[in-house]
């Protein structure tokens, strides 16, 4: 039984001129049959054809019944056997990006002959436009996270740690029913707040450090990520100017966004906006990146993104300037691209705060 999101798959594989496919990523697989394993060490994978799809398990896993055909093995089975008996050995395969060697060159030489391409775009191109389910979970995990942050800054006081922030927002999370964060938090005091993926520590909040908050969480198995800085207890002038300089950039790129805009563009007004005020080399990532059930999938909004804004797309809007060694800003909110603009999931306060 093929399901809608297979359908769509097997559509772009068409237009790619394949006629049949291998899903290996766990993420992949249970967006499109509900599967939800961790594989491991062991072989996972789906057989996507016009033919007909097989869903390869190992025995150690238990699944729900999944209308697929199913083929079982042990871990004393060579896995490769049966899935080169799904194959066709005269047509081109397709596979993932990051299927490991350990599967694919073992398959290629049973199968003498076999061509294979790199066809995960077929399933990200698909991933890439939620449907209104996916949407309607996209928005409840924002919600949640909007929800963990307002508490977050309430409880912003004297003497914490960055590591205790982080333990905290996972607390808040567990506490309102979410499975998780959907990455490693970012909590970022002073200086460490100029380093985008900074890895928080033991450093104790100061008067007039900025703290910088990157984080999400996962609901009914959809990610949320937002950035908020704050200020604790006072804020110089150049922070507040640094601060709206970088909201600015925020909302005009949001402001850009509706079907049929490249991605490229969005991101050249957002950075040319913080250009022009003298801190173009200080805005050192890309605007944003897709997410979904994962919290970095495949798509962004750079500079050298081919991709055109489509409606049902999830993406970030989270422009910055850091400055080393002194202070860093980052704000960022998800955007779900609807008919005529776009749908701001996060509702947080984006105007200046001080807290503490």
């Amino acid at each position: 039984m093929k399901t809608k999101r297979m359908e769509r798959v097997l559509e772009a594989m068409e237009r790619r001129g394949l006629q049949q496919m291998i899903v290996s990523s766990p993420a992949g697989i249970r967006y499109l049959t509900d599967v939800d394993i961790r594989p491991g060490e062991r072989l996972f994978a789906l057989y996507l054809s016009a033919r007909g799809c097989k869903l390869f398990l190992n025995r150690l896993f238990v699944v729900p019944p999944t209308g697929l055909e199913e083929v079982w093995v042990s871990d004393t089975d060579d896995p490769i056997v049966p899935l080169a008996a799904a194959v066709d050995p005269t047509q081109v395969l397709g596979v993932d990006k990051d299927w490991p060697a350990r599967f694919l060159l073992p398959l290629m030489e049973r199968l003498e002959g076999l061509r294979c391409v790199v066809a995960s775009d077929c399933v990200d191109a698909v991933r890439a436009v939620k449907d209104q389910e996916e949407q309607e979970k996209m928005a409840a995990a924002s919600a949640l996270n909007d929800r963990c942050m307002e508490e977050l800054k309430n409880w912003f006081h004297a003497g914490m740690t960055e590591r205790e922030c982080v333990e905290h927002i996972s607390g808040l999370y567990r506490s309102y029913g979410a499975s998780g964060v959907s990455f490693q938090p970012i909590v970022a005091f002073g200086a460490h707040a100029a380093d985008p993926h900074y890895a928080s520590g033991d450093t104790v909040v100061q008067e007039g450090d900025c703290i910088l908050v990157d984080t999400g969480c996962v609901l009914d198995g959809y990610c949320s990520d937002m950035t908020r800085t704050y200020y604790f207890h006072s804020v110089t002038e150049r922070e507040r100017q640094i601060y709206a300089l970088v909201r600015e950039a925020n909302a005009l790129a949001e402001a850009a966004i509706r079907p049929g805009v490249p991605l490229r563009e969005i991101d050249r007004i957002a950075r040319e906006h913080i250009a022009a005020a003298g801190y173009g080399d200080n805005f050192t990532h890309r605007l944003g990146h897709f997410i979904g059930i994962q919290c970095h999938e495949s798509g962004d909004v750079s500079a050298t993104t081919d991709l055109v804004a489509e409606e049902g797309m999830c993406f970030s809007i989270e422009p910055g300037v850091y400055l080393p060694g002194e202070t860093g800003v980052r704000i960022e909110d998800l955007v779900l691209v609807t008919a005529d603009g776009c749908r701001i999931l996060n509702h947080l306060e984006k105007g200046l705060e001080i807290v503490g």
